[in-house]
C-alpha cells in the first residue's frame, strides 16, 4: 500500500492509499481533499490505472463526511476518464447522511458505479469486467 504524493515538489503528500490487487486499483481517501488535492489524485489514479493494467478501480470514501459538487464532479470525470483507459470504476462506502445530501443537491457519480462497501464493490467489478 502506497500513498500517493506530488513527486519533487513541496506540496503535502495526499492521504490517499493506492493498493493494486487482482488488477483492480483500490484507492482509500482516508480524510477530506481539497479541490487542489482531488485535482492531484485524479492524475495520480489515472497514471496508476496505466502502471497497473487495472481493468477496475474501486475508489472508498467512507472517509469523508461531505462530497460536494466539485468532489461530485472530479469522480464523474475520473470515471469517465478511466472508462477510456479500459478501467471501470466503483465508489464504495457512501455515508448515508452524505448520501441523503448528494441526492438532496442533485449531485451523481454516472458513469461511476457505487456499492455499499469494498465487498460488494468487487463483485460488482467482476461482473462489469467479465470475470
Amino acid at each position: 500500500m502506497s500513498t500517493t504524493d506530488a513527486g519533487t515538489d513541496t506540496q503535502e503528500p495526499l492521504r490517499v492509499s493506492i493498493l493494486a490487487q487482482r488488477g483492480y486499483l483500490v484507492a482509500s481517501i482516508h480524510t477530506a481533499l481539497d479541490d487542489s488535492q482531488l485535482v492531484r489524485f485524479q492524475r495520480d489514479l489515472m497514471e496508476q490505472i496505466g502502471w497497473n493494467r487495472a481493468r477496475g478501480v474501486i475508489i472508498d470514501v467512507a472517509a469523508l463526511d461531505v462530497i460536494d459538487s466539485f468532489a461530485s464532479h472530479t469522480l464523474r470525470s475520473l470515471a469517465a476518464a478511466a472508462r477510456l483507459r479500459g478501467a471501470q470504476t466503483v465508489v464504495v462506502g457512501i455515508q448515508p447522511s452524505v448520501a441523503i445530501a448528494m441526492a438532496t443537491w442533485g449531485l451523481a457519480l454516472e458513469p461511476a458505479h457505487t456499492a455499499l462497501d469494498l465487498e460488494e464493490g468487487t463483485a460488482l467489478l467482476d461482473d462489469l469486467v467479465g470475470r
